[in-house]
């Protein structure tokens, strides 16, 4: 065990999963990776392998939380309407010659959660619009990419408050390593059997063909549509540059498209959202024709409405994901504030930008061809929870029969 709590020899595993399984990074593959500066073991042990798989060149881009806080703190108000477009420029040509894409997550979820919510809200909006070259790359699929995570001290006393730092760490990578299967003798064997259990839930789902899934809960009655040709993705997917990687580790869900004109109803979050530094709590929202009509929050609300005024698409869903209230990270009872893990806790919806992987032909169709179909566009993409014990879907035919796909919570097929 090394001195931080964190056990060398299992964080060795994690680096293996999420290079060989995570990135499936190949010969000569340039790697971008980004991380918080606390997080450079996981860094360091990324570009080892790496480099053993054959990488080109392996190239960390570190933020740190004190320069985020100083920016908040002493920057003029202009400064909150800037981002570095030129970075992302480059990251985006990076992947349009073909490097694969890191990140390496762990930050404080709470860092921004005192600072002026129209101040947080314009970076992010600025952020989000300087990324859109880099974020297109990504979002349809051109490239090989996951995200990982690293337990770091900010990040760990937010789950477990009531612990001394060092204890608190030991707690988080632990749970990090079992929902990533790096404290399995093999993982990479591990990550094998769970994306073809994944494969056989995508497969029937695109067997069935429905046309609409309906959530029923505690608070939600939504009628979700789903995009014409759309297809179920979960686990391990090829990705557009014929590399099969996995976008996420941990992960428990499959997910698609939904129509971005064809939700109706009301829903209510199970889980608190962490959102650029923020915590919004008990998320209510009413759909008409596809869009929110109507949004509000216990707590957050005014970054959640900020959210939703980011452009049109903001208020239209780009993703729908099915996990069962069973899954180990569900089971582990934490709440992590972060969306990579409570968004395989619980089923899910994302606000903002479609996947065009998640339609028949993805990789050819031009952004008019998946708008046709269907397909939000926006500078956005946000996960939120909706699902727990008590939620049951219906998968709706075209001819309107239904089908039960969720029941209590749980896979009813």
């Amino acid at each position: 065990m090394a001195s931080d709590g964190i056990d060398a020899q299992t964080l060795d595993k994690l680096a293996e999963v999420a290079v060989r399984v995570g990135l499936n990074l190949q010969p000569g593959q340039d790697l971008v990776l980004t991380a918080p500066v606390e997080a450079l073991p996981l860094v360091r042990k990324i570009a080892a392998i790496a480099y053993r798989e054959g990488a080109g060149t392996v190239t960390p881009l570190l933020s740190d939380a004190e320069v985020t806080l100083a920016r908040f703190e002493n920057a003029q108000d202009e400064s909150f309407d800037r981002a570095p477009g030129w970075l992302y420029q480059g990251m985006a040509k990076a992947y349009e010659s073909g490097a694969a894409r890191m990140a390496i997550v762990g930050e404080d979820p709470m860092l921004l959660s005192e600072q002026d919510p129209e101040k947080v809200s314009r970076a992010g909006k600025a952020n989000s619009i300087a990324y859109k070259p880099a974020l297109e790359k990504i979002s349809n699929f051109d490239i090989n990419w996951s995200i990982v995570s690293y337990p770091t001290p900010a990040w760990a006393k937010r789950v477990f408050p009531d612990l001394p730092e060092d204890q608190a760490v030991a707690k988080l990578a632990a749970a990090i390593f079992a929902a990533s299967r790096a404290d399995q003798p093999d993982p990479v064997a591990a990550w094998e059997a769970h994306n073809a259990a994944l494969r056989t839930r995508r497969e029937w789902l695109n067997e069935q063909r429905f046309a609409a899934l309906h959530f029923k809960g505690a608070g939600t009655d939504l009628t979700v549509g789903l995009a014409d040709d759309h297809e179920w993705n979960g686990g391990a997917s090829v990705a557009n540059n014929g590399v099969t990687c996995n976008p996420n580790i941990p992960t428990e869900e499959v997910f698609t498209t939904p129509h971005a004109a064809k939700v109706e109803g009301v829903v209510c979050a199970t889980k608190p959202l962490s959102h650029q530094g923020s915590l919004i709590e008990n998320i209510e929202m009413r759909f008409e024709g596809g869009r929110v009509v109507e949004a509000k929050a216990s707590r957050g609300e005014a970054v959640l409405q900020k959210l939703l005024e980011t452009d049109e698409g903001a208020r239209r869903l780009g993703e729908v994901a099915l996990v069962p209230h069973g899954s180990p990270i569900s089971k582990s009872g934490l709440l992590f504030y972060n969306t990579l893990y409570d968004e395989n806790a619980a089923c899910h919806i994302a606000m903002g930008q479609c996947y065009s992987k998640c339609f028949l032909g993805g990789g050819e169709l031009s952004p008019e061809d998946i708008a046709a179909k269907g397909g939000n566009s926006s500078m956005i993409h946000v996960d939120w929870m909706i699902g727990g014990p008590e939620t049951d879907i219906d998968g709706i035919t075209a001819d309107g029969a239904r089908v039960p796909v969720f029941r209590k919570g749980e896979w009813a097929v």
